[in-house]
Formats: structure tokens, sequence, C-alpha cells
């Protein structure tokens, strides 16, 4: 596997595996995203995306705006890699997501508080 930064012709391979996690992003963010090379990709040996990661700058940290892996590949580490590529390249990660998937994000690195919405970061 392969993480790297998505290019400028990759919107719709990016917003394909979104789509599938049934995740919520506009288009046009994911656009403006991958021009300030704010989303990384997880490839196969082949070429094929298996995942993709969407950040956005804030002025201390990168938050997570979206991480999906498609469904037959998930369980593989491919999310895990995908954000430890992230902390490698934008240093400390932020992100806010629902309770179930606290354990995903905490085997990731990341310290959580609530429990209506969990709110986590990842230092580098």
């Amino acid at each position: 596997m392969i993480v790297e930064p998505a290019q400028a012709g990759e919107l719709a391979a990016v917003m394909n595996v979104l789509d599938g996690a049934d995740l919520a992003i506009e288009v046009g963010h994911v656009e403006q995203a991958i021009g300030a090379e704010q989303v990384l990709l997880a490839r196969s040996r082949a070429g094929t995306v298996l995942a993709a990661l969407v950040g956005c700058a804030r002025e201390d940290s990168t938050r997570i705006e979206a991480i999906a892996v498609r469904p037959g590949r998930r369980g593989q580490g491919i999310g895990t890699a995908l954000i430890r590529a992230a902390g490698e390249r934008w240093g400390t990660l932020t992100a806010e997501f629902d309770p179930p998937l606290a354990p995903f994000y905490r085997q990731a690195g990341f310290e959580i508080e609530g429990t209506d919405r969990c709110h986590g970061r990842r230092w580098p």
C-alpha cells in the first residue's frame, strides 16, 4: 500500500470512496482540499484508491474532515496508516466523530473527550 497526496484529476476517485462511506462532505470542499494538498489517498500497488483522508489546516493543527476506507478493505490498518501519514505531514491532528468510532481513533493515537459527540487530538 502507498499513501500519497491526491492530485487535481482525482476528485472523482476521492468522492467515490467518501460517498461509499455515506460521508456528507461537499465536492467543492474536497476539491479545495486537494488543491491545498490536504487530501491523502491510500492506494494498492496497482494504483486503486483504497481510502481517503480529507484534512483542513487550522492555526495550530489539521482537522480531519473525513476519512473513509472502501468497505471490503476495512479492518486492514489502512485508515490507521492514513492517520499516521497525516500526522507525519501535518503534525497535530484533531477530529470530531460519533462515539462508535472512538475505538478506531483511540488506537490511532488520539486522546478522546466527550460522549454524545467525541473530540480527539493526536500529537506528533
